[in-house]
């Protein structure tokens, strides 16, 4: 387990971590030199779990540009990607207003668009394991 899960709030972090991992072929790694732990697909990311600037944990996923500006219309507490492409990504602040069902849909929609954005000898391959 890396520094920063052992210092991040274990109930939004639990559960983040198992959500993620139960979906195929999701992989967990810890960018040092961002602080933050990924979730991706054959390497390309849907999930960022870290803190912001001023240190407020957040998690970060992928959506549509129609989904990020109505999420964000919707809860004051997801904002813009941090640090991310504020068209396609979006950041959650995890001591917020948002419910778990909405975090929850968040995750599903950007690993969605993130495994049907591979190939389909990939997507099979991933299917199959």
């Amino acid at each position: 387990m890396c520094i920063f899960a052992e210092n991040f709030n274990r109930m939004n972090y639990d559960f983040i971590q198992s959500h993620c991992l139960a979906k195929k072929g999701v992989e967990e790694d810890y960018k040092k030199e961002w602080d933050a732990i990924r979730y991706t697909v054959r390497g390309k990311m849907f999930a960022l779990v870290g803190n912001d600037g001023e240190g407020r944990e957040i998690i970060s996923v992928k959506h549509t540009p129609e989904q990020g500006e109505e999420l964000r219309e919707k809860y004051s507490d997801i904002v813009p990607g941090y640090y991310l492409n504020k068209t396609h990504w979006s950041s959650m602040f995890l001591g917020g207003n948002v419910p778990e069902t909405v975090l929850k849909q968040m995750l599903d929609v950007s690993y969605e668009l993130v495994f049907n954005s591979l190939s389909r000898k990939i997507k099979n391959e991933i299917l199959n394991q």
